[in-house]
């Protein structure tokens, strides 16, 4: 039985009606002719499942280039931590992570960059990156290279004046607690969701702490009245696409974490200053926080390959005070 195989734009039947349309015609022309010994194909095969799952699960030389993507990505955000100074545009922080990318080989960032100070950090796919920077504001930085074809995805918030104030620094930790609680689950076995799970958990107890939100925290979970603060998933494939492919369900559970396998660890805490947020004093208002790792499932505990940008509030604070760029 002779067999057709498409891997149009890595398409599958119903993905383009069009092309769809022009394939049905041409198995309709050759049908025409089989009187004269023509054979029409007797089975349409899609690849895209496979192609798919043979992308998410990274070779050695793939991830030469990922550690590589994530290496210059982590130079150009402390690039941005020691360029930051209370006046210059959100465009000055992004020309910065540019010019570091570029420089180092990997032509084009992997996605639009998100330079989002203050209030404008809550908007989660903000990059007009046009607003000035303010002195008592944090900013964060969502940006990645893309080198060779694959990418780096690496969030970083710090303050715009190099030091974060107790208000920064109180929600700040909750989200890097979030951050480093979930990164240590990314292990072999693990369920997909369950990193995330964990993030979830520690950022909504660290609201109820801070008394941002009130009731039990399963409940919170359970009923999802977190979702004004921590609106997202914490993570997604990485790979030759920043929001690479692959299931993250087989059979309608969970997928295991498999060596080889990259994906982002990316909580968040949004407080913006809005009607939703008006219960909550001023102080709180107008901060969005994330901080977000590309993480490598190995056989054994997890591997950081954005480990390079500092989080720890002493590293951050230390590497824009010494404003030296290499």
């Amino acid at each position: 039985m002779v067999k057709l195989y498409s891997t149009i734009n890595n398409a599958q039947t119903g993905d383009y009606p069009e092309f769809d349309n022009k394939l049905i015609n041409w198995v309709s022309a050759i049908r025409a002719r089989e009187a004269g010994g023509a054979i029409p194909p007797g089975e349409f095969v899609a690849l895209k499942h496979l192609l798919h799952e043979q992308r998410l699960y990274k070779s050695a030389a793939e991830l030469r280039l990922m550690r590589e993507a994530a290496e210059i990505t982590c130079q150009a955000h402390v690039r941005a931590m020691i360029s930051c100074r209370p006046g210059m545009l959100e465009s000055e922080l992004e020309a910065e992570l540019v010019y570091e990318f570029m420089r180092n080989g990997a032509r084009t960032p992997a996605y639009p960059c998100i330079v989002g100070g203050g209030e404008n950090a809550c908007t989660l796919h903000y990059v007009e990156n046009s607003a000035a920077l303010r002195k008592n504001d944090l900013v964060l930085i969502d940006a990645g290279c893309e080198y060779q074809h694959y990418a780096a995805d690496v969030t970083r918030t710090f303050p715009v004046n190099g030091v974060f104030n107790k208000t920064q620094q109180a929600l700040y930790e909750v989200v890097l607690e979030a951050n480093k609680q979930g990164i240590e689950r990314c292990t072999r076995g693990v369920g997909f969701r369950e990193p995330h799970e964990v993030a979830l958990r520690i950022m909504v107890e660290g609201l109820v702490e801070l008394k941002l939100l009130e009731g039990e925290v399963d409940e919170i979970i359970a009923e999802e009245s977190y979702r004004p603060f921590c609106p997202h998933t914490s993570s997604h494939w990485l790979g030759s696409d920043v929001h690479d492919v692959g299931d993250y369900r087989v059979d309608g559970v969970w997928r295991e974490l498999e060596p080889g396998m990259v994906l982002t660890m990316e909580p968040g805490i949004y407080i913006p200053n809005n009607e939703a947020m008006a219960h909550l004093a001023p102080r709180w208002r107008g901060i969005g926080i994330r901080i977000e790792d590309d993480v490598l499932i190995t056989s054994h505990k997890p591997e950081v390959l954005s480990d390079a940008a500092p989080k720890e509030i002493p590293d951050v604070q230390r590497v824009m005070a010494d404003g030296v760029i290499g």
